[in-house]
C-alpha cells in the first residue's frame, strides 16, 4: 500500500506496464514523492516492483475500464502506459481520458505511427508521444557528428548541448585551472561562449570553481552550441569531424530511426541483421544503405562486413551481454567510434569499469523526458521544466526552466542572488541566443535557464535560492 505522506505533495499516477521503462518510472516517480499505482499482467512483475518500492499494484488488462477504476482512474492526475503494445498503450490513454480528468502519457514505437505523432496527440488529446528507441537514435546520432565526445546531451531546442569527454594522456588541458583554461583557450579559440559545468574524477563528482585543476582521466562536461563545441575540441588538438561510415548490428526499430538520420547526414550505413524477412523490409525502407542478411555477432562475419575499416561501430542488439562484447571486439580489431546500448542497469558498477565508449540507456532517457513532464505538471509557479537529464549515475541534473513571469530571480544580478551550493547556471537562452552568464547578468521574464546541480528534485526556477 501507499503511505499518506507519498501523496501529500506528488501527484497520483497510474503506470500502465512493469517492463524496463515502467520499473524505472516506478523507481524513480516514486523518489520523487508521488504516490504510483502500477497494473500488469504479469502478477510476478506486479510482487517483484511491490517488494522494492512503495506502491499500489494491481494485476489485469490497463486497457478495462473496471481495472482503471479499480487504480483509482478518476482521482488520479497522470496515467503513463509502457506495455510492449503500442496500441494498447493509445487504447488505455483513450479510456482513461474518456472517464478521468488526468493528462495521459503512450510510449509509441512503431515508425508508421511515430510519423503521425502530432496527429495522435491532438485527436486523442495526449500530453505526450514516447518513443525510446527514436530518442536512442536521436543520441546516438549526436555523438556520432561529434565522434570525440562520449555524451552529447540537447537544450534550448538544440540551440545548446552539453559535451561529455575524456581528458586523454599528454593532452593540454592536464594541470590547467578553469579559470587559465578560461583565459587562455577559450578565449583566444572561436570558442568564447563556452562552460565547463561539472567534472568526475576518481568516482568523485564536482561542479568546479575557477581555481579547479584539470587532470588526465577527468571526465569532463561543458555546455556550448555545437559550433564552439566543435570549435573548442580543435583548439585542444581532438578530431572533431562526424564519422563518414558507421556499421550497426541488429535491424530493430532503433536500428532504422538511427540509419535513416545517418544516411541524412551524409553517413555511410551498413546494417547487418540475422532475419532475412526484416533485411528486406529493412532494404525497402533505406535504399541507400547496405544490408548484410548475416549473424552480426560472429567475428568471421564482422570481418567480411569491413569492421575493420568502419568508422563508427553500434551494436543494437536486444541483449546487453551481446552489445558489450560485440564494442570490446570492435574496439581489439579497429579504431571505430563505439556507442553501446544497454537497456538493464544491472551490475552498472561492472559496466562502468569497461571500456564500452559512449553507452545509452533507452530506459533512462525515456524516464527523463517523462519525469521532466511531471516535475512540471507538479509546480505551481510559472516557470516550468523544458529538459531535464541525469548525469553521472544520476548524481548531476542538468535541468533547462522556462521563466514565465516575474519572481524572486528575475531582474537581479546572478552575483546578488543567494544561489544554493552545488549549483552552477550554464546558460540563459534569449529569443534563441545562447548567453554564458557572468554575474552580471540578469535572468528575464521569457528566457530559458540551464543549470547543474548535485541537488535533486528541483521543480522552479526558485529552488536554485538558498532560503535562510
Amino acid at each position: 500500500m501507499k503511505s499518506e505522506s507519498s501523496t501529500k505533495n506528488g501527484l497520483n499516477i497510474i503506470i500502465v506496464g512493469c517492463g524496463k521503462v515502467g520499473s524505472t518510472l516506478t523507481e524513480r516517480l516514486c523518489k520523487e514523492g508521488h504516490a504510483i499505482t502500477v497494473i500488469d499482467k504479469n502478477p510476478k512483475k506486479i510482487e517483484n516492483l511491490s517488494n522494492m518500492n512503495d506502491i499500489l499494484g494491481i494485476v489485469g488488462n490497463g486497457a478495462s475500464y473496471s481495472v482503471q477504476m479499480e487504480a483509482g482512474i478518476t482521482d488520479s492526475d497522470l496515467i503513463i502506459a509502457v506495455t510492449n503494445s503500442d496500441e494498447l498503450n493509445l487504447l488505455c490513454c483513450t479510456i482513461a481520458k474518456q472517464v478521468g480528468n488526468c493528462a495521459a502519457i503512450a510510449r509509441v514505437r512503431t515508425p508508421d505511427y511515430s510519423n503521425e505523432v502530432s496527429y495522435l496527440r491532438e485527436k486523442l488529446g495526449l500530453a505526450m508521444i514516447i518513443n525510446p528507441e527514436l530518442e536512442t537514435a536521436n543520441v546516438a546520432a549526436r555523438i556520432l557528428a561529434m565522434p570525440t565526445a562520449l555524451e552529447v546531451n540537447s537544450f534550448a531546442h538544440g540551440q545548446a548541448e552539453m559535451t561529455k569527454f575524456k581528458i586523454p594522456k599528454g593532452n593540454m588541458l592536464n594541470g590547467m585551472t578553469i579559470a587559465a583554461l578560461g583565459k587562455t583557450i577559450i578565449a583566444k579559440s572561436l570558442a568564447a561562449n563556452i562552460l565547463m559545468c561539472v567534472i568526475e574524477r576518481n568516482g568523485e563528482v564536482y561542479i568546479p570553481s575557477g581555481d579547479f585543476r584539470l587532470a588526465e582521466d577527468d571526465i569532463v562536461s561543458f555546455v556550448a552550441s555545437r559550433k564552439n563545441a566543435k570549435a573548442f575540441f580543435e583548439a585542444i588538438g581532438f578530431k572533431t569531424n562526424q564519422v563518414r561510415s558507421t556499421m550497426i548490428i541488429g535491424g530493430g526499430k532503433a536500428a532504422y530511426y538511427l540509419a535513416k538520420q545517418l544516411l541524412a547526414m551524409g553517413i555511410e550505413v551498413t546494417i547487418i541483421e540475422n532475419d532475412h524477412a526484416r533485411c528486406e523490409e529493412l532494404a525497402t525502407l533505406l535504399p541507400k544503405a547496405i544490408i548484410l542478411n548475416n549473424d552480426g555477432t560472429n567475428e568471421e562475419s564482422l570481418k567480411e562486413a569491413g569492421i575493420q575499416y568502419t568508422e563508427a561501430f553500434v551494436p543494437l542488439t536486444g541483449i546487453d551481454e551481446e552489445n558489450i562484447l560485440l564494442t570490446l571486439h570492435a574496439k581489439r580489431v579497429s579504431n571505430a567510434k563505439v556507442i553501446t546500448k544497454i537497456n538493464r542497469i544491472s551490475f552498472k558498477d561492472v559496466i562502468s569499469q569497461l571500456e564500452l565508449g559512449s553507452v545509452v540507456y533507452p530506459r533512462y532517457i525515456t524516464s527523463e523526458t517523462i519525469i521532466a513532464y511531471v516535475r512540471a505538471k507538479k509546480n505551481s509557479m510559472d516557470s516550468n521544466i523544458e529538459t531535464l537529464y541525469h548525469l553521472f549515475d544520476s548524481r548531476v541534473e542538468a535541468i533547462e526552466f522556462r521563466v514565465d513571469t516575474e519572481s524572486s530571480v528575475t531582474n537581479i544580478p546572478i552575483q546578488q542572488m543567494k544561489l544554493k551550493k552545488n549549483l552552477l547556471i550554464c546558460f540563459i537562452n534569449r529569443n534563441g541566443s545562447i548567453l554564458i552568464p557572468t554575474g552580471r547578468d540578469c535572468i528575464h521574464v521569457g528566457d530559458t535557464v540551464m543549470l547543474v546541480t548535485t541537488h535533486t528534485g528541483f521543480h522552479d526556477i526558485e529552488d536554485i535560492l538558498e532560503h535562510t
